[in-house]
């Protein structure tokens, strides 16, 4: 087992056998990912992505170039075995998780066989920039507010926001200078997770990520807001489990 500061994972199982590899939303923290290994078939670990400027790196200086975060996240992965692996993203962490996909079959590196992206609009047709990560942090609390991903409780904090701040702009950073390049598809299957009252995403464009593979593409609906990953995490896991499962029988 390849331990890093980038990889966030429970005591390995003799029963594991393929790996999945999750990447938190912007500001968000790869710990919330802790609860899915006791729910997840046994033959699975889960790998949360920790980026620096949070978690045990919180004195690590975020990253704000996608590029440099997908080359660095894509060798850490490279060296981390070779059983079947696949790929689940939230929001950002679904951006994050396209482009490592994309980089390792650019370099000849391991390829996961599947991509579970969540809560993100497709890359070639994601909304304009707002430039929240240049907004004052009175404008930037009540914006995240809006995402109704973080407790009241938590924005009304001020010292702790001070702390936080810092990351939470440079995460929104990285999805506000997102350059999508043309590329051909990848060859791995892709499974959508959407949610009916996700005011974030275009719900009547999350079908285009079907460009982006020669395999399948599947969409899937949920009840819930931008966070119906955690707010529904049972039914997103047995879903995760399952079609993970279906792609490496096939």
């Amino acid at each position: 087992m390849h331990v890093s500061p980038w990889l966030i994972r429970q005591r390995l199982s003799s029963q594991v056998s393929r790996r999945l590899y999750c990447f938190p939303c912007a500001g968000g923290n790869p710990a919330s990912y802790r609860a899915w290994q006791a729910k997840v078939d046994p033959a699975i670990e889960i790998c949360a992505v920790q980026l620096p400027g949070r978690g045990t790196r919180f004195d690590e200086k975020p990253l704000t170039e996608l590029g440099e975060l997908v080359k660095s996240i894509s060798a850490e992965i490279a060296r981390d075995g070779c059983i079947p692996f696949a790929f689940f993203g939230h929001s950002l962490g679904a951006l994050i998780g396209f482009e490592v996909a994309r980089y390792c079959r650019l370099a000849y590196l391991p390829t996961p066989a599947h991509l579970f992206v969540a809560a993100c609009d497709p890359p070639q047709c994601r909304k304009p920039s707002k430039g929240l990560h240049a907004l004052p942090d009175n404008t930037l609390l009540y914006e995240l507010g809006e995402y109704n991903g973080t407790p009241p409780e938590i924005l009304a904090h001020k010292e702790l926001m001070a702390l936080m701040l810092p990351t939470i702009r440079a995460d929104f950073a990285l999805v506000e200078n997102y350059c999508y390049r043309p590329a051909p598809p990848l060859k791995l299957p892709i499974t959508v997770l959407a949610s009916h009252g996700d005011m974030h995403v275009d719900h009547n464009r999350v079908g285009a990520w079907r460009q982006e593979t020669t395999r399948e593409c599947r969409v899937r609906w949920f009840d819930g807001d931008h966070f119906f990953v955690h707010t529904q995490s049972d039914a997103v896991v047995d879903l995760v489990s399952a079609e993970f499962a279906e792609t490496l029988c096939a």
